[in-house]
């Protein structure tokens, strides 16, 4: 009889680790009551944030940022102090990244202000430890449409530019050489495959030249 082995084992791909997110958590120093900060350590120790430091709003700030490169940044401010948002803001310009404002302060201008200058969400009064995992979810889901209708509109007014490049180059090419405006785009698009550049490209060699 012939013994029958058992298949075997089908083989299973290795799970991806998730990434850990890197907060920084920017306390504001000029904040007689600490207990917003204490509550917001809480509210991430429980939703499983462990990579998170904790540093005033002072000028060493844009060092630590370079140096941790946080992939979020929390600020804690009572007062919702114009100088300690603007600090922040202004140390993560180059390298965008979602900013979240726990803060007690209500008032509309400041609002208004402080999401102007680039805090992604302001999260005012009843904080609570169970809420700022929703809440970072939120400002990270917000901050990433935000980054990409950035992105679009850059690419929209990119090429806005280049057609204007390209329109420009077929004007001086029509009056110089006496050709229509099809004639034109022709010779720009051949001239851009035999030297194996972007009609753009071709068209600014021509406005270089011409113009």
């Amino acid at each position: 009889m012939t013994r029958r082995h058992p298949p075997p084992p089908a083989s299973v791909a290795p799970v991806q680790p998730v990434r850990t997110l890197r907060i920084l958590l920017v306390r504001d120093p000029h904040d007689a009551d600490p207990l917003n900060v204490e509550t917001i350590r809480s509210g991430l120790a429980q939703a499983g944030f462990t990579e998170v430091q904790m540093v005033d709003a002072d000028l060493r700030l844009p060092d630590v940022i370079t140096a941790q490169q946080p992939d979020l940044v929390i600020i804690a401010s009572e007062s919702a102090a114009r100088d300690t948002i603007e600090h922040v803001c202004v140390s993560t310009q180059h390298a965008p990244r979602p900013i979240v404002l726990f803060t007690d302060n209500d008032d509309s201008a400041r609002i208004k202000a402080a999401l102007t200058a680039g805090i992604t969400a302001y999260i005012v009064d009843g904080l609570r430890a169970e809420r700022v995992k929703t809440v970072l979810d939120v400002a990270y889901a917000r901050f990433e449409l935000d980054q990409q209708l950035r992105a679009e509109l850059d690419a929209t007014k990119l090429k806005l530019a280049e057609r204007k490049v390209v329109e420009r180059a077929k004007g001086l090419l029509m009056q110089a050489r006496g050709i229509g405006e099809d004639e034109a785009y022709k010779r720009l698009r051949s001239m851009a495959m035999e030297r194996g550049i972007k009609l753009v490209d071709a068209a600014q060699r021509v406005i270089d030249v011409m113009a």
